[in-house]
């Protein structure tokens, strides 16, 4: 066959979520029950975008996959793109969508396009948004236009990177946005419309003997000492990212227990804003951005605190020495917005 006439290969990994959930005799309320296969044949039109398989890798709310499960989704899905598949297509509960795709975003190697999607409305809504969700996905994965743009995630028509997209509305199907930076694009009918483009993360290599350790997250809020701080350690935490306020600030009384814990682990500087960078130099007072980083803190930059973790945590575990992992970590804050 001609390989211009070749229609693309696509493969559709399930992982469960919303997307995959259905009613069940068993339990009150929908759970995941169907399997990638399903969820293609309830969507006739993919016969006419590309050639696909499919792959029931795991059947659970999106809540309950880790590390370990994403970590073993990079290695498949980098195995079979070796193999010649010119596309994949994730299906997948929304509530860590952010989380997940950025970490394959950090941790893939590959050119293809790599799609994650889910639905909002399950399929025993009126209106499930799954069909359309995945259809529009499976055209960006099967689009040569998509190729280099790293991990996307692809809801409501529009095309996201993962370093940027978040979750904001529980409920709204256009809940996925990317504060201060955009869509990349969008789907209008049979066209993928890529406007803008991003260039390569920098990536953090883990091998499957790797020991993934955890990395807490702490929100500051209203009157905060940071009293939990003192007991991440003996709660066998390696590393720690603080979402703080505004542009890096937080109060006066959590300075000391920052330093402290700075001093025996990595900490990750972010806003808990969601949107812009932490300052470095413009506030001096205790508790401030610049204060803070004097004190061994790290600034996450323009990532915020879920995805700060998701990249330390990778760092972790590709090198337990707490210096070298700050270091694979700054590799990725910083390509971020690379020119």
């Amino acid at each position: 066959m001609n390989e211009q006439a070749r229609r693309p290969r696509v493969l559709i990994i399930s992982l469960g979520g919303t997307i995959a959930s259905t009613s069940s005799p068993s339990v009150s309320g929908v759970v995941p029950q169907l399997s990638a296969h399903d969820l293609v044949t309830a969507v006739p039109a993919l016969d006419g975008v590309a050639e696909f398989e499919t792959m029931s890798f795991r059947q659970v709310p999106s809540g309950d996959l880790d590390f370990a499960d994403v970590i073993a989704l990079a290695q498949f899905i980098e195995t079979r793109v070796a193999g010649g598949i010119d596309g994949v297509v994730i299906t997948q509960g929304t509530d860590t969508i952010e989380e997940t795709s950025f970490a394959l975003d950090v941790l893939l190697d590959v050119v293809v396009p790599v799609v994650v999607t889910g639905a909002m409305r399950n399929p025993t809504l009126a209106s499930p948004d799954g069909p359309g969700n995945l259809l529009a996905a499976v055209k960006v994965a099967a689009s040569p236009i998509a190729r280099g743009l790293g991990c996307l995630v692809v809801l409501n028509d529009e095309v996201q990177a993962a370093r940027f997209v978040r979750k904001t509305h529980s409920s709204s199907l256009a809940t996925f946005q990317s504060p201060g930076a955009g869509p990349l694009g969008w789907v209008s009918e049979e066209r993928v419309r890529i406007v803008l483009r991003c260039a390569p993360l920098e990536r953090i290599t883990i091998s499957r003997s790797d020991t993934l350790s955890p990395v807490a997250l702490i929100t500051c809020t209203l009157g905060d000492d940071g009293r939990m701080l003192g007991g991440l350690r003996d709660l066998g935490y390696v590393g720690a990212v603080i979402d703080a306020f505004g542009a890096g600030h937080v109060p006066s009384k959590m300075v000391r227990a920052i330093e402290e814990l700075a001093s025996s682990m990595p900490v990750v500087l972010c806003s808990r804003t969601g949107a812009g960078e932490v300052l470095a130099h413009t506030y001096g007072f205790a508790g401030s951005e610049s204060d803070l980083l004097s004190r061994g803190v790290t600034s996450g930059g323009a990532l915020d605190g879920r995805k700060a973790r998701v990249a330390l945590t990778l760092a972790l575990a590709a090198s337990p020495e707490p210096r070298r992992a700050v270091e694979l970590f700054a590799k990725v804050r910083e390509s971020l917005s690379r020119d």
